[in-house]
């Protein structure tokens, strides 16, 4: 016998087609689809609004990152590493130097040159590895 499988779209369906018919207490409805009271009034809210589109999965990107950094500063940050190879620490000491404000700290320059693909992942890996190696072994005598 098969199974029945329904995807979440169909479940969120059925609970608004149920809720429209006011049979059940609207408690139990949400404990029959094991959702909480609030996942069940958003459903309905976005049913309301927006019809069966509404109940679809939504992104949870923020539409707004209010501490990201400029983007002068990640074309300086790019600029930087294209002219010299420099990694985090050392951009971020020379956009002090040059006066530069709203400077982010190194990790957070290794990420922006991450993000740009500037960073090969396979050779940072490697090169953690092996300083983590030198440390363990210590200085050779």
């Amino acid at each position: 016998m098969p199974w029945d499988v329904k995807d979440t779209m169909n479940r969120r369906e059925d609970f608004v087609r149920e809720a429209a018919t006011q049979a059940v207490a609207f408690s139990e409805l949400c404990s029959k689809f094991k959702i909480t009271r609030q996942t069940g009034y958003k459903w309905l809210a976005r049913h309301k609004a927006e019809g069966i589109h509404g109940l679809a999965d939504r992104s949870r990107r923020p539409h707004h990152s209010p501490t990201r950094s400029a983007g002068h500063i990640e074309a300086r940050v790019i600029e930087l590493r294209r002219q010299h190879g420099w990694g985090g620490r050392k951009i971020a000491r020379r956009l002090r130097d040059l006066g530069e404000t709203g400077i982010p700290a190194p990790a957070t320059i290794t990420e922006i040159l991450r993000r740009h693909g500037l960073i090969d992942e396979h050779a940072s890996r490697q090169r953690q590895h092996w300083q983590r190696r030198c440390q363990v072994a210590g200085p050779v005598t």
